[in-house]
C-alpha cells in the first residue's frame, strides 16, 4: 500500500486521502454501516470532495474507493427517500445529481475499485470513472426500474457509451445483475482482479497513470469525453484543441529533454 500523505473528510461520510507517492488521490466512500448508500448528506460530500479535487492541480489521478467490505456502493439511500415527500424528492434531485457529474467532471483520469454490490446508483458512481477495476465479488447492475425509477445517475447516458445502445437496453430493461465475470466479458468493467484486490489494483493502475504528464493526462481526457459522439471531422478538431494546449507546455519541453537525455522526466505540471 502506498504511503499516505494526509486526510481530509467532507461531512460523516467521504473522505479524501492524498497519496504521497505519484500524485494520487483516493475518493473513499465510507458510509459502512448503511453499505454506503447515497443519503442527501452523503451526495452532498461527494459533490464537495469532488470540487476540492478539481482544484488541486497536484492531484494526476483520483481512485475512488469504498471501505465497506461486501460493498462498493448499494446505490441511493431508499430508506430516506421513502420519507420524501414529492416536494421533498424534486428538492434533493439537485444534490443527488451533483454528486454524480462531480465525479463524472474530474478533469484529472478516475479509476474505480469495486467489489461486492455496486448497484444502481453506486454503479453509476463507478461508470463515471474512465476506468473500473473490480474483483471477484463485484455484482453490479441498474435495477431502477425494477423500484419504478430509472438510473438517473448518468447510467442511462455512461452505459451506452460502454456497451452499446442494445446492450445498455437490455441491462437497463431487465434490470439484471452480473458476476463480476460477466460484467468483464461485456465490458462493463475493464480488469477482473483476484478477490480483495481491486483497491490495490486500482492504486497500482492509478500509479502507473500518474507517471505521465499531468498536462497531457488533462489534455488527453478532455478530447475523450468532449469528441466522443462527434462526427469524425468534429472529433478531430477537438483534439487539435487539446493538443495546442499541451503543445507550448512546459511538460511538453520537459518530456522531450527527458527522452532525449533517456531520463524520467520531471513534469512541472504546468
Amino acid at each position: 500500500m502506498a504511503e499516505r500523505a494526509d486526510e481530509r473528510r467532507f461531512g460523516d461520510h467521504v473522505v479524501v486521502r492524498r497519496h504521497t507517492r505519484g500524485q494520487v488521490a483516493e475518493l473513499v466512500l465510507d458510509r459502512p454501516k448503511a453499505m454506503n448508500a447515497v443519503s442527501t448528506d452523503m451526495a452532498r460530500a461527494i459533490a464537495g470532495a469532488c470540487e476540492a479535487l478539481a482544484h488541486d492541480t497536484d492531484v494526476r489521478v483520483a481512485v475512488l474507493t469504498s471501505t465497506h467490505e461486501r460493498a462498493f456502493c448499494v446505490g441511493a439511500d431508499l430508506k430516506e427517500r421513502n420519507s420524501f415527500s414529492d416536494a421533498d424528492l424534486l428538492r434533493q434531485r439537485p444534490v443527488a445529481r451533483a454528486a454524480y457529474t462531480g465525479v463524472l467532471e474530474l478533469p484529472m483520469p478516475t479509476v474505480a475499485a469495486v467489489h461486492g454490490f455496486a448497484l444502481g446508483g453506486g454503479f453509476e458512481l463507478a461508470l463515471s470513472c474512465d476506468l473500473i477495476v473490480a474483483d471477484g465479488t463485484a455484482v453490479v447492475g441498474l435495477p431502477e426500474v425494477s423500484v419504478g425509477v430509472i438510473p438517473g445517475g448518468g447510467g442511462t447516458q455512461l452505459l451506452p457509451r460502454r456497451v452499446g445502445a442494445a446492450r445498455a437496453a437490455e441491462l437497463i430493461f431487465s434490470a439484471r445483475r452480473l458476476t463480476g465475470a460477466e460484467a468483464r466479458e461485456l465490458g462493463l468493467v475493464d480488469e477482473l482482479v483476484e478477490e480483495g484486490q481491486d483497491r490495490t489494483e486500482a492504486l497500482a493502475l492509478a500509479f502507473r497513470i500518474a507517471a505521465n504528464s499531468p498536462v497531457g493526462l488533462r489534455a488527453a481526457k478532455r478530447a475523450l469525453r468532449l469528441g466522443h459522439g462527434l462526427d469524425l471531422r468534429a472529433g478531430l478538431e477537438v483534439e487539435d484543441a487539446a493538443w495546442r494546449s499541451v503543445a507550448f507546455s512546459g511538460d511538453r519541453a520537459e518530456g522531450v529533454a527527458a527522452f532525449n537525455e533517456k531520463r524520467k522526466p520531471e513534469w512541472p505540471g504546468e
